[in-house]
């Protein structure tokens, strides 16, 4: 491994005078596919663990999803036409006679996780399955075969980038979309629908919060009811900020669009919840990064996690485990911020990263046991590799 550590003296993220943070939510189409492309990997490794005691090769992470057509109506509507998902990508099939049903697997997840967490999609109705993942592409599946001491080679050239610790702004977005998709908030208001987008901008100490969030017609009887909704939401968020002890001057705007005078067209109503039903086609890798955020003010890589190998490929198990790295250097030694990069060469053992960057964002050099310390956090990481796999394969890490 070559393992370079640097630092810059500049401006955090933070203190810059302009952020733009983006949190798409639990039901936007793009995190649809993250989120079930995540459970597929999951219920494959344990499967394959189960029934041969190793993880094998696939990579599940080529998920697209076809909007549907739905007419919306005051007091209920119905979806005309069910969403389309579509599933592609390699999976081991079979390990002598016997054989993995790779079909029914991957559609029966995605249903059991549409039903865990959309309220108002019936996966049985409201959405149509196409199954096009393939056997394993032979050179691929002989990687599998060369581990050396339970590691195994990475079985891709990538790199990927993670940070710590996130903002004010980027932690503000991250924990508002929550609030919104939380138990307690649906409870208290049910009419609201899961697919929710924030965008955060700030600019100086003054910060817009953009939300985009789905109403359920069969809750909402007229737009008069609409707009008391919608205004019952916008006390709601603003009492939870200035509860969180808001730091920023704020301003919230909740479905610009919506226009008085419109009736149904004029609100952003959905039957399901989700724009998914109609309006908004969704694809892996277009969402929110691992650390679950989109963040313009970033260095950003291109590598989409869920859905990837566990075990084998780096531009899943890197990409998490630079956060890692990120927040735990910045625990240990004193910065502003800590950037982490790193890149894999395919066929070299995971736990041997060919290059691996540590930028701190200090004002001072550093000393030469802070530059020790750093190097035994990356080198114990390293070592541990084998075991944050086994994390990474159960789902204990959020992907997106």
């Amino acid at each position: 491994m070559e393992l370079h550590v640097t630092h810059e003296n500049r401006l955090p993220v933070a203190e810059r005078k302009i952020e733009i943070v983006e949190r798409k939510g639990l039901g936007h189409p793009d995190q649809i596919c993250d989120s079930i492309a995540e459970a597929i990997s999951v219920k494959l490794a344990f499967e394959y663990e189960r029934r041969f005691g190793a993880i094998l090769h696939y990579n599940v992470d080529k998920i697209f999803l076809a909007a549907g057509r739905s007419k919306t109506k005051f007091g209920g509507g119905e979806v005309k036409v069910p969403i389309t998902l579509v599933f592609g990508d390699r999976a081991t099939n079979k390990v002598g006679e016997e054989e993995i049903d790779l079909n029914s697997l991957v559609v029966n997840t995605a249903k059991d996780w549409i039903r865990q967490n959309l309220r108002f999609l019936d996966p049985e109705l409201h959405v149509r399955y196409q199954v096009e993942v393939k056997p394993v592409a032979e050179n691929l599946a002989e990687i599998f075969r060369r581990a050396k001491s339970g590691i195994l080679p990475a079985n891709d050239t990538s790199a990927v980038v993670g940070y710590a610790p996130l903002t004010p702004t980027e932690k503000l977005v991250l924990d508002l979309e929550r609030f919104l998709n939380s138990r307690k908030f649906k409870r208290e208001f049910p009419f609201t629908g899961e697919d929710v987008k924030v965008m955060g901008r700030r600019v100086g100490e003054e910060i817009s919060l953009t939300i985009a969030m789905s109403f359920v017609d069969r809750f909402v009887e007229s737009e008069t009811d609409y707009f008391q909704k919608k205004e019952l939401v916008l006390d709601s968020v603003n009492d939870w900020l200035r509860e969180r002890g808001c730091e920023f001057n704020y301003k919230i705007t909740l479905n610009v669009l919506d226009e008085r005078g419109k009736g149904e067209v004029g609100c952003y109503l959905t039957v399901t919840g989700t724009s998914a039903e109609a309006g908004d086609s969704g694809e892996v890798g277009r969402g929110n990064g691992v650390n679950g955020l989109i963040v313009l003010s970033r260095p950003m890589g291109k590598e989409a996690a869920a859905g990837k190998n566990p075990v084998s490929h780096t531009g899943k198990i890197y990409n998490v485990l630079a956060n890692c790295l990120a927040r735990k250097i910045y625990e240990h030694v004193k910065c502003k911020e800590v950037y982490v990069w790193m890149l894999s060469s395919i066929g070299r053992p995971i736990s041997d990263p060919s290059l691996v960057h540590v930028e701190l964002v200090r004002e001072f050099p550093l000393r030469s046991e802070e530059m020790r310390e750093i190097e035994e956090i990356v080198r114990e990481e390293l070592e541990e590799i084998s075991e944050f796999c086994r994390e990474l394969a159960k789902g204990k890490f959020p992907v997106s």
